[in-house]
């Protein structure tokens, strides 16, 4: 069920990568975290508990294979995996390459930033993303949608 006025019912929430039946992963494009992806859940759900079992699995695969990604492409020094849901409350994964480097690590991405980004490295990362990207497309529709049959 979409609700109106729901900013991830109403628009997709960034660039599309892969739309599925139950779940979409979209890159993010926020200012100095090149690598800022989100899987969001295509039904309006508050909290995670409230998925079934098989539902949860699928989410969490979705997860998993896109941190992997991450660590596999880019080698960051960190990957953050967050559902907050406090400004937009439908469940949605924050999944990010965090680096040494960046603006605000090891703080939180909400945090004050700590210094400036070399706009080098940034770039750097952003060259990687279509391989990145097209591994993820193309292991993500190998994923069954509802693993355990119900």
């Amino acid at each position: 069920m979409k609700l109106p006025g729901c900013a991830l019912c109403d628009a997709p929430g960034g660039r599309v990568l892969v739309q599925a039946g139950r779940w979409r992963l979209i890159h993010a494009e926020e200012a100095g975290f090149p690598a800022f992806y989100r899987v969001v859940w295509q039904e309006h759900v508050r909290e995670f508990s409230e998925l079934g079992a098989a539902e949860r699995h699928e989410c969490m695969d979705v997860v998993a294979a896109v941190e992997d990604a991450l660590l596999r492409h880019l080698r960051p020094a960190k990957v953050n995996v967050a559902a907050l849901g406090n400004m937009v409350p439908h469940l949605h994964w924050h999944v990010v390459a965090r680096f040494d480097w960046d603006s605000h690590f090891p703080a939180p991405l909400w945090a004050a930033p700590r210094r400036s980004t070399d706009p080098a490295l940034l770039e750097q990362v952003g060259a990687k993303l279509p391989a990145l990207e097209e591994d993820l497309r193309t292991r993500l529709r190998r994923l069954p949608e509802n693993p355990t049959g119900s």
